[in-house]
């Protein structure tokens, strides 16, 4: 009987021990994440096989598309105001382009004011940004920077950082393709802080694939033999649509033919045809640009030979745009493999939350167009992938209105940073635990777009888009609204403005547009007309630019594509 009793009594005390186990493990304080934030230039959603559009597809990103299957896709997110800089600006700051002051590419960022990198810093984080940074002035609230020039080369791009011995900023170019060049100094500084006692924080950003497209020489002939299908709209005559009449971004209009399509002047020669930003080629080395003339010699031959004019000319820039975009983006995917690879590898992958996006959207023929700064969905419309193994379920699609407005907020709620009242987004955190929310996390968006006149003449801007419905007001030398419902023409080829079928869609639009300005608070001084003498000006100066191709194969006419 004692015997037994012992046992019991043993029993009792190994149960209670593992209870008080269990409980301290329970109470242990959550570490923090680390965070890799990468960003491309000008990544189309539909260039992304996640999402499943078509041009994909025949062009898939097997590395990015890890992310979204181990982690969570965003299907609604949208920038704030789509062009690089404001973007950017954007996301260090966690507020609307009028509040941080960054409204257009030319502004000067003021790096003084509070930013998600400098609360994560002063919270214990190591930080660090490495690539694109086109903000001007130098990067604040980081512990290591190497940062692009302005836009950045493709070819031997030159790099700013901090002298470790003079401790000041040195300019250094760099041999090689810059989308390695930034994935390899991202990786070394990764390998450099993993074993240390605190979490990091690493901005990642890519110049590609921003134009002029130029793919790393092992991709230079990835797609050549590809027939990529142009959309469907790619020959528009924007009826309806004041606001896009005299913009500049049309591919088989305004591209320029050496420069952003690689076409030569003639059969035989390397010679680029018109190429006003000469500095893209002129910057590779003898072997570099040798590689380069030795891979598009025979495509451009051909081209040459096929005598092409008109509509079918049109058609072809189409696909060499889409070839070039699409083989410049490998790299990009690539480099995406290698920074997933040693985070797994190194055992930093569990607790590490990698992000992919790109700074706005970009058209890919959408409307005959490329470039992006438009409210229409394929620029407005940002692609995000976030993974996070310790918190996020694998396979999470997620379809609430989010922006890029959210993403300091995010971050800072995940490392347990305070957030700070004045910023202006939310944290997608109960999107992506599917933690209790109100039944809309947002149920609008706002948008405003300032840069003009500047390059591609694309209207000043501002409008609100819900779940179905977009409402547009172009404004600065014209006054004009656009009404777009999403669900019955999602290609925003329709403007409704004037349908009375759509009056009290209007004016709701018009009331929730007016409610979210007041809730950012804009003010009266952002729709500030610009000076009609720089108008006419910038006008000039384009049609200039566009008309000196020196080539037979410019200036592609209407009647030609007939419409």
């Amino acid at each position: 009987m004692r015997f037994i009793k012992y046992i019991i009594f043993i029993a009792i005390v190994f149960q209670s021990c593992k209870n008080e186990k269990e409980q301290k493990e329970e109470i242990k304080p959550i570490k923090r994440p680390n965070i890799v934030y990468i960003m491309a230039d000008d990544h189309a959603e539909q260039a992304i096989s996640a999402y499943g559009h078509i041009i994909s597809q025949l062009a898939p990103t097997p590395n990015i598309d890890r992310i979204a299957k181990e982690g969570a896709l965003f299907k609604n997110n949208f920038c704030t105001n789509s062009i690089c800089g404001p973007s950017r600006a954007v996301v260090l700051t966690g507020k609307f382009s009028h509040v941080n002051g960054f409204r257009m590419n030319g502004d000067r960022f003021d790096g003084s004011q509070q930013t998600f990198p400098k609360l994560l810093q002063q919270a214990g984080y190591n930080t660090a940004v490495i690539g694109k940074w086109h903000l001007h002035g130098l990067p604040q609230g980081f512990n290591y920077w190497n940062i692009l020039t302005d836009q950045g080369n493709y070819y031997n791009p030159d790099f700013i950082s901090i002298n470790s011995e003079t401790k000041v900023a040195d300019t250094t170019r760099i041999q090689g393709y810059a989308t390695d060049i930034i994935t390899e100094d991202a990786i070394k500084y990764l390998s450099s802080i993993k074993d240390e006692d605190k979490p990091f924080m690493l901005m990642l950003q890519h110049k590609a694939p921003h134009r002029n497209w130029m793919p790393a020489l092992r991709h230079a002939n990835k797609y050549d033999s590809i027939q990529f299908p142009l959309p469907d709209t790619y020959f528009t005559n924007h009826e309806g649509s004041l606001g896009s009449t005299e913009q500049q971004q049309t591919i088989y209009k305004d591209m320029y033919e050496g420069h952003d399509l690689k076409m030569t002047k003639k059969k035989g020669s390397p010679e680029l045809a018109w190429n006003p930003w000469a500095t893209d080629f002129e910057r590779m080395t003898p072997e570099q640009r040798t590689a380069w003339d030795n891979a598009y010699q025979a495509k451009n031959d051909a081209f040459h030979d096929a005598n092409l004019l008109g509509r079918a000319l049109a058609e072809w820039k189409g696909q060499r745009y889409l070839q070039e975009y699409l083989a410049t983006i490998a790299s990009v995917d690539e480099g995406v493999g290698k920074v997933l690879d040693f985070l797994e590898e190194n055992g930093l992958a569990e607790n590490t939350i990698v992000i992919y996006t790109t700074d706005q959207g970009f058209y890919l023929g959408e409307k005959g167009w490329f470039d992006k700064r438009y409210m229409y969905e394929e620029s407005l419309a940002m692609p995000l992938l976030i993974k996070y193994p310790n918190a996020i379920k694998p396979g999470t699609v997620i379809d609430d209105l989010t922006q890029n407005l959210d993403f300091a907020e995010t971050f800072l709620d995940y490392a347990q940073v305070e957030i700070p009242e004045d910023m202006q987004g939310k944290s997608l955190r109960p999107l992506l635990e599917n933690l209790p929310k109100s039944d809309d996390f947002r149920d609008a968006v706002y948008y405003h777009y300032y840069d003009y006149p500047a390059f591609h003449m694309v209207k000043k801007h501002y409008g609100v888009r819900t779940k179905r419905y977009k409402l547009m007001h172009f404004y600065d030398d014209i006054d004009a609204w656009e009404l777009y419902d999403l669900e019955e023409d999602p290609k925003e080829i329709h403007n409704q403005i004037n349908n009375p079928d759509y009056d009290e869609v209007k004016t709701q639009l018009k009331d929730r547009l007016v409610a979210l300005q007041q809730q950012y608070e804009v003010t009266t001084e952002e729709f500030e007309q610009a000076p009609k003498e720089q108008v006419e000006r910038a006008y000039k100066q384009f049609k200039r630019l566009r008309g000196q191709t020196g080539t037979k194969y410019d200036a592609i006419k209407d009647k030609d594509i007939k419409l």
